[in-house]
């Protein structure tokens, strides 16, 4: 266990997601020259439950991703801009005082089985197909920005699919919080395959209206 810098959000992060963050807080002022000062810039992010980004008093998961800090910089005015990449799974054991920015002690959560079977990706492959072929017929003419899934690493590219297929924060809350991949890829698979029902009742709908 170790303690951690926290940035808590309204959405849930995943790991593989890029996280581009506007920092105008002093609480996170804070934390963006803390992280600045570092070799290893990592910092966690946990969803908020109940509650707003700004001004504190707010309810935090105990189940979130530590994210890198890969570019960062401080406008004349005080402001950051920050962009992050989400590694790799933590719990929050217990949050410490918001001072100056936010910490939490964690330990990393490691998948219990951490195999994607060939099963597993072909079937969100093709859900996510389905997917992005339905967004792209529902916005002609749009330049849609479909992140790239690459599943050289296997876990990694499942990981992807997963941001890929932009699905809402309480549906990959429940992602994250799954033990291993075994169960987490057979949900994901069914949130997907819903996702892109959803998808094409809309275009039919546009279709025919």
């Amino acid at each position: 266990m170790r303690e951690l810098a926290m940035f808590p959000l309204e959405q849930t992060v995943l790991p593989s997601a890029t996280v581009p963050l506007h920092i105008f807080e002093e609480r996170y002022r804070a934390l963006a020259r803390y992280l600045a000062d570092l070799d290893e810039p990592e910092f966690g992010i946990t969803m908020i439950e109940r509650g707003r980004e700004v001004g504190g008093e707010d309810l935090r998961t105990n189940v979130g991703v530590v994210a890198r800090a890969v570019q960062a910089e401080e406008f004349p005015d005080g402001r950051w801009g920050m962009i992050a990449m989400a590694t790799r799974r933590i719990r929050v054991e217990r949050w410490a005082d918001d001072d100056p920015y936010p910490k939490a002690m964690v330990e990393d959560w490691p998948d219990s089985d951490a195999d994607v079977s060939s099963e597993a990706l072909a079937r969100l492959t093709s859900q996510l197909e389905r997917i992005w072929t339905a967004a792209r017929l529902l916005a002609p003419g749009r330049k849609l920005n479909e992140p790239a899934v690459n599943f050289d690493d296997p876990t990694f590219g499942a990981w992807q699919s997963v941001v890929s297929a932009q699905l809402g924060a309480l549906d990959n809350q429940r992602l994250l919080r799954e033990p291993g991949w075994r169960r987490r890829a057979a949900l994901a698979a069914e949130l997907f395959e819903e996702r892109a029902e959803v998808l094409e009742a809309l275009l039919g709908y546009d279709c025919d209206g």
